[in-house]
């Protein structure tokens, strides 16, 4: 149940009008009063005798018995009070009660007898608006400081009560929703979103990854956006806001937007944090910090989704065993990572991975402010993603886009659980749901790489798997059984193969694949083994063929740097892998 206060106005009647007329498309049925602060208000929806002048009058007959100077310039107060779509349609009685609760949790009539006077009016199945008279009885202005805060508080107790859609509690970290007034027009322009909405995407994207002010700018205008720039007489750049082309206000010009009012994370203050970094120290096994070494240039996007990999989980360890505002700084980084891999990346895995990022960008926000430096790696990962450029759906590019994936599920994962034990409870869940669009993202991913991995697997002389499965009992004891009754097994044992032509001991590195994270709910403990394997012992992550030239669409990459990998990893997962 979501509570809404909007802006105070100054026009009972206007705002009558409004509650009580068709709706901008029609969509107001049955608009009629389910509530009053004296139970007796006149009902103009199913009243014929009753008008809104009349309502109206009542609403604001304490202002006006004051005098001229003492009445307040915006003295109307609105509410609107919305069921999630899957909650039971409550009877007028339920919303009445639930009027009657929000003005006084609010202070605009908290049951001392000296109230303010209000009415609700119900038009929709789902949904109430309140309107409220900022005068009270006595005279005196009502105690509604905070009525936001207040009124989400009581409608978590009532969710509870009456068995609804529990909404995650905010802690005003979240990026400002959209107005209906801003939804309205979409609707009415035709645009899918809100221009807000696609502003703040359009500007994250163009964040991520970019090295300084010339380059965000940069972006911005290649994006199509119009952009006004904010600067100080001493010719110091301040601020910035953006505006769509085709967003008009009723003068036809554009409506910009401030970098700060998108999201807070995004003025520009808060972006050139990201760029004013120190020298960074990265985690390792036993949790001290050695510095990062340089790295080579990136040769194509294969490559820079292998080292996107390394930095991914690095970044898990940071979380798992830094402190809190360095993990907080590679939970926003991570956001930086999806949007340059969903801006890189095939088609057929491109709208899962803007969902991920976009839900993300709520866990990248809360009261533990990011230290940034920490994520320098991811940072670089993002925009080696985008300077890499596109890459192909199938052969390396598909296989390391897979296993990039499939490393971003555990970071999404792992910042879920982080949020949790913090009681951040809108962050893990949107943590949460972005792990869900990557598990999608990567199955269409990974679909062409996995099937050929099992088919080398299968051509794989009997002898040779057995001497895998072997290996596998013996490493495995557990999990040995399950694994090869999985689709993935003849990947898993073809990976094992190339693992041994490649001069390392398969024993060794399937042991310390299974350490690093725990394997008994994944859906497929095999794809997770494959991809670690090939990662850690510098594989390609799709293989040559047979006759010894690289599978269609395969792109050779330049060798790694060197990454230390820790044995093991001190979060376990009790989410579902796949």
């Amino acid at each position: 149940m979501i509570p809404r206060i909007h802006k105070q106005g100054s026009n009972t009647l206007g705002l009558l009008h409004y509650l009580y007329g068709k709706g901008t498309h029609e969509e107001h049925i049955d608009p009629h009063l389910v509530a009053s602060f004296d139970n007796m208000a006149p009902d103009p929806g199913r009243d014929p005798s009753a008008t809104k002048k009349d309502l109206q009058h009542l609403l604001d007959q304490p202002l006006s018995l004051l005098d001229a100077d003492r009445r307040p310039d915006k003295h109307v107060w609105h509410c609107s009070v919305r069921a999630a779509p899957d909650d039971p349609i409550l009877s007028d009685e339920q919303w009445g009660d639930i009027a009657r609760r929000m003005v006084a949790a609010t202070g605009i009539d908290p049951g001392d007898g000296a109230g303010c006077r209000w009415a609700a009016v119900r038009h929709a199945d789902d949904h109430i608006h309140i309107i409220a008279t900022l005068v009270r009885e006595d005279g005196r202005r009502p105690d509604h400081h905070r009525s936001g805060k207040r009124a989400q508080a009581e409608c978590r107790l009532i969710e509870k009560e009456l068995g609804l859609h529990q909404v995650a509690p905010g802690d005003g970290t979240a990026a400002k929703r959209t107005t209906s007034a801003e939804r309205h027009k979409a609707e009415r322009t035709g645009r899918q979103r809100p221009a807000r909405e696609e502003l703040r995407e359009t500007v994250r994207r163009a964040v991520a990854g970019a090295g300084s002010e010339e380059e965000f700018f940069d972006r911005l205008a290649a994006a199509g956006l119009l952009i006004r720039k904010r600067v100080a007489p001493s010719g110091d750049l301040l601020g910035y806001k953006v505006a769509l082309t085709d967003d008009r206000n009723g003068e036809k010009e554009p409506v910009f937007y401030a970098g700060s009012t998108l999201a807070p994370d995004l003025s520009l203050p808060r972006i050139r944090e990201r760029w004013a970094l120190p020298v960074e120290a990265v985690a390792s096994a036993d949790g001290s910090e050695r510095e990062q070494p340089v790295l080579p240039d990136v040769t194509g996007p294969a490559f820079a989704r292998r080292r996107a990999t390394a930095a991914t989980w690095q970044a898990l360890l940071i979380i798992d065993h830094g402190d809190d505002g360095a993990a907080a700084a590679q939970i926003a980084a991570a956001g930086e990572v999806l949007d340059a891999l969903a801006k890189t990346s095939a088609a057929h895995t491109r709208k899962e991975l803007r969902e991920a990022a976009f839900v993300l960008e709520r866990a990248s926000r809360s009261h533990v402010r990011a230290v940034r430096g920490h994520d320098r790696a991811l940072r670089q990962a993002a925009r080696d993603l985008v300077h890499s450029g596109p890459a192909l759906g199938r052969g390396e590019d598909g296989a390391t886009t897979a296993m990039l994936i499939d490393m971003a599920f555990f970071l999404a994962i792992a910042a879920a659980n982080w949020h949790a034990k913090k009681e951040h409870a809108q962050q893990a869940a949107a943590a949460q749901q972005a792990a869900e669009h990557l598990r999608a993202a990567y199955e269409s991913a990974a679909a062409q790489p996995m099937a050929v991995l099992r088919q080398r697997g299968q051509r794989l002389a009997p002898r040779v798997r057995q001497r895998h499965a072997v290996l596998l009992q013996q490493v495995l004891p557990e999990l040995a059984e399950r694994i090869r009754a999985e689709a993935g097994w003849a990947a898993l044992a073809a990976t094992l193969d190339d693992v041994r032509k490649a001069g390392h001991d398969p024993a060794v590195l399937l042991a310390d694949a299974a350490r690093r994270r725990e394997l008994d709910t994944a859906d497929s403990i095999s794809d997770v083994l494959v991809w670690r394997l090939r990662r850690s012992a510098h594989l390609l992550a799709l293989p040559a063929s047979p006759d010894g030239t690289a599978t269609m669409g395969t792109r050779r990459t330049a060798p790694l740097a060197p990454v230390t990998q820790p044995a093991t990893s001190a979060v376990n997962d009790p989410s579902r892998r796949r």
